[in-house]
């Protein structure tokens, strides 16, 4: 029973932890290569349309977060 428990041991080791590390690791260079790509896009000069899209639905559902937070606190008091 003893060697069972060091084999599970090695087997979720290497099976489980190193696969979901590794899968973590790929992610996490996605996430980078996508993120600075986001920075380049914003500092061009001429912005992309893709760019100019998604900003203009981030600053609608800003103005729209506003509206209802002034329409539901009218005194403009800290909730």
């Amino acid at each position: 029973m003893e060697a069972f428990g060091r084999a599970a041991l090695a087997g979720f080791c290497w099976g489980f932890a190193w696969g979901v590390g590794c899968s973590i690791a790929i992610l996490y260079s996605i996430y980078l290569s996508a993120y600075r790509k986001a920075v380049k896009d914003s500092l061009k000069k001429v912005k992309p349309p893709r760019y100019t899209q998604v900003l203009d639905k981030i600053l609608a559902k800003k103005e729209k977060k506003a509206a209802a937070a002034s329409t539901s606190n009218p005194q403009g008091t800290a909730v």
